[in-house]
């Protein structure tokens, strides 16, 4: 953190200035790639960008005790100069509409701009959860009609759509197992958790109650399936499996671990954040899975970068969909869609094991998801699958002699490409070639995960880009395995064009800097 002084540009602050023509400007801004100060280093405590009169205040008077004692330590900005930080920032943010997100976990992909005008529709944007069943009645519809979609792409029985996103489906989905083991009168309480499985896998597990043992991988990356049927036994409650898993790849046998863990009396959960690799091919249902959350935010194109918001409906089988949470909506014989809540519940739904959330989920998700499902249809949605696929599988292919590809002697993957930095000169890394693709223009891949694939590089490239524009990228990674294999010291230190030098991620979050530096107190 430092200060933007009348003298312009400082080498400590980082800047994007290139070392081999140190040329600088007296702003510190280069042409259209402008500098920008924290907003509490453009004016100082105690200003104020707005005047009120003091007739404004005796409304207040009665108020007093809630009123600071002491001013804030905010600064002040009139409104252009608070409309021109925020608009200097975001030109320095990376958008998907800029460029790919290959970022293999998250399906950051093309969001329709048809769906963010449907969310944005008045009945949509303007609801309020508490507002009466009878003037909700095209949401409802909306939640139906989507529950219904949901339950037909997956083969499963029914769907609880209140989880707000994927770790709050797995809790949904774990919840309803151990409420169908309680109903039984059984006891077992041990969950079994591929290392392919996505991390928030065993924690979600670990939360419910339960105690966590690991199976181990194959050295193709798929779940060790003699491992796996060893362990059952009547303490065993079901697995937690992540299909496609984090390697990128199907696991095969899952028809047969779902048979074995319910022939042992266990149930079955399948995290389904990787849905958009089989969305529309392959049912989980088929496969004999009990319950797995789909994020709309991924496989469904519903916006969630920057932490949210997200959703998590969880389909259910026949055998679990009894113990689903409340509230859920119910088609009645007039045609109509009643929300059923708790008081309606003794008869519509005794098992349940209570609720998930507030109210009945993320609207706006709801209404992006449906607006893309439709305007794809059920063979567009298996489109989706094929290109997602076919995308990463050139990407893999395109890569496998420049870059480790771990797992490339498995056979195709899904929609995830696997690459490490085995090979690379020594002292380079994975962080080296993320950086470097920060230079090239675009924004890093997954990396250091899955943690099975040491200096993992995960790129999930999604269905929506095209030829042309995989070319470039695989371009650009190409050459920074090169240059990293050639031991290029200059990698060490990239990015040199980004607004901001490499920082020391480390200290940044071991030692942040959580005071102001003023005079006056933070």
């Amino acid at each position: 953190m430092s200060t933007v002084n009348a003298g312009g540009w400082r080498p400590e602050m980082g800047s994007a200035q290139d070392d081999a023509a140190p040329r600088v400007t007296n702003s510190g801004d280069r042409a259209l790639m402008l500098e920008e100060a924290l907003i509490f280093e453009l004016r100082e405590p105690g200003t104020t960008g707005v005047d009120f009169d003091d007739a404004v205040g005796e409304p207040l008077a009665g108020l007093g005790k809630f009123l600071r004692r002491e001013q804030a330590a905010l600064p002040g900005l009139s409104e252009p100069e608070t409309v021109r930080h925020y608009t200097r920032l975001s030109r320095q943010n990376y958008a998907i509409d800029l460029g790919p997100f290959p970022l293999g976990s998250c399906t950051m992909k093309h969001n329709p701009r048809l769906n963010e005008k449907v969310a944005r529709m008045a009945g949509f944007a303007d609801l309020h959860p508490l507002a009466p069943q009878q003037a909700t009645r095209g949401a409802l519809e909306v939640i139906n009609e989507l529950a219904h979609w949901l339950i037909t792409l997956t083969g499963m029985h029914g769907v609880a759509m209140t989880p707000k996103a994927g770790a709050h489906g797995e809790l949904c989905g774990v919840l309803c197992i151990k409420a169908a083991l309680a109903a039984r009168g059984d006891t077992r309480n041990v969950m079994l958790v591929p290392e392919s499985a996505h991390g928030t896998n065993p924690a979600t597990a670990a939360f419910a109650g339960f105690t966590i043992e690991n199976i181990p991988a194959t050295a193709e990356g798929r779940v060790d399936l003699a491992a796996l049927t060893a362990r059952l036994g009547p303490d065993v409650a079901g697995v937690m499996i992540t299909n496609p898993n984090t390697c990128g790849l199907f696991e095969r046998d899952m028809k047969v671990i779902s048979d074995a863990v319910h022939a042992a009396g266990g149930y079955v959960y399948c995290d389904g954040a990787n849905f958009n690799a089989i969305v529309g091919k392959v049912r989980p249902g088929d496969l004999g899975i009990d319950a797995m959350h789909i994020n709309l935010h991924k496989t469904f194109s519903t916006p969630h970068g920057g932490g949210g918001p997200g959703s998590g409906p969880v389909v259910l089988s026949e055998a679990l969909a009894p113990f689903g949470p409340l509230p859920f909506t119910a088609r009645q014989a007039d045609g109509s869609v009643l929300l059923i809540e708790e008081e309606d519940a003794a008869a519509a739904h005794p098992y349940s094991f209570g609720r998930m959330a507030a109210f009945h989920g993320q609207m706006g998700m709801f209404t992006r998801a449906l607006a893309y499902i439709l305007s794809h249809g059920a063979d567009g949605l298996a489109r989706v699958a094929e290109d997602a696929v076919l995308n990463a599988n050139y990407v893999l292919r395109s890569l496998d002699s420049d870059l480790d590809a771990p797992f490339g002697f498995s056979g195709p993957c899904m929609h995830e490409a696997l690459f490490s930095d085995a090979g690379l000169a020594d002292g380079f890394t994975t962080l080296d070639i993320a950086k470097g693709l920060i230079d090239e223009g675009f924004h890093p891949m997954t990396v250091y995960f899955p943690l099975v694939v040491h200096g993992a590089m995960l790129v999930e490239p999604t269905e929506t880009e095209s030829k042309a524009g995989l070319d470039r990228f695989i371009a650009s990674l190409r050459s920074l395995a090169t240059r990293a294999k050639a031991g290029d010291e200059d990698l060490k230190s990239a990015p040199h064009f980004a607004p901001r030098r490499r920082l020391d991620e480390t200290q940044a979050a071991r030692k942040p800097v959580l005071v102001w530096k003023g005079d006056a107190p933070a």
